[in-house]
């Protein structure tokens, strides 16, 4: 964050009017960022309606079953592809829908899209303004994973969680990090948990900027988080490889559903204005 020690009181508004009037624009925002990333290398602004564009998202598909599946956090829903029902392009968004039906052998349908093989980086700024939705059960999450895995698997090279709600919550966003010493198996995760005012209602912009040496998190322009890189040992920083973004809508599982699904809230729906990556 930015800090003002001095007025600097010999300004004089007569001598230097626009300095005193950007002096005072900056003083009203304390904290705005000062991007190391700034060039636009990839984005999806969602503009034409339909599926999401077969030329930068791909489906994870099926059940979030790790025993079965390999993957997942045993959340009961079943991840659909190419069905409009659960991923769609409206109006300038990209809208993932929860819904309860019977679908595969499950009673929710949703739906997982990544970037992998089609939008992968090594350091970058990744920013996404989203509504994430409420309710409890909804586990909605924007996050990034490995796209080589050069480490071994989960949570050897690591995870980047740019931002996720947990319905049962109220108000409450986690910022997260794993890596092989510091992961959520063993409750060592790094995270950072702050209040998230309108959760349901209103659109924020999540973004991280991550580097040789650290990855910071932000919240509408505001860092938040800080995550530094301690060693090169890749079991505290495997994040010196190709990563991809995920953007998905679980229902239950291991972290949303500890309080149960309430099936009055379906179907519902997190909404995507844009996601940008500079580098």
């Amino acid at each position: 964050m930015l800090e003002y020690r001095s007025y600097m009181k010999s300004l004089r508004p007569r001598i230097y009017p626009f300095l005193l009037i950007g002096f005072f624009l900056v003083l009203a925002k304390p904290g705005t960022a000062q991007y190391r990333y700034n060039k636009l290398v990839w984005s999806d602004e969602f503009e034409k309606s339909g599926l999401p564009d077969p030329s930068k998202w791909n489906y994870d598909r099926g059940r979030g079953c790790p025993l079965i599946c390999g993957w997942g956090n045993n959340e009961p829903q079943f991840y659909t592809w190419d069905r409009a029902e659960n991923a769609r392009i409206e109006k300038g968004e990209l809208i993932i829908e929860a819904r309860k039906e019977s679908y595969e052998g499950t009673n929710y349908t949703s739906a997982r899209i990544t970037t992998k093989q089609k939008g992968d980086w090594t350091y970058g700024r990744f920013e996404v303004r989203a509504l994430l939705p409420k309710g409890v059960g909804t586990w909605p999450a924007i996050w990034m994973l490995p796209t080589e895995n050069r480490y071994g698997g989960w949570p050897k090279s690591g995870e980047i969680d740019i931002a996720e709600t947990v319905g049962y919550q109220k108000d409450t966003l986690h910022q997260t990090i794993h890596t092989d010493k510091y992961n959520g198996m063993y409750q060592t995760h790094r995270t950072n948990v702050m209040r998230l005012k309108g959760h349901g209602v209103k659109y924020h912009v999540y973004a991280i900027e991550w580097s040789a040496d650290k990855i910071e998190y932000y919240l509408d322009g505001i860092k938040t988080y800080t995550f530094p890189k301690e060693s090169d040992d890749t079991r505290v920083w495997p994040f010196n490889q190709p990563f991809h973004v995920i953007l998905n809508m679980a229902i239950g599982g291991d972290f949303g559903g500890k309080k149960g699904i309430d099936d009055t809230i379906f179907p519902t729906q997190m909404r995507v204005d844009y996601v940008r990556v500079y580098q």
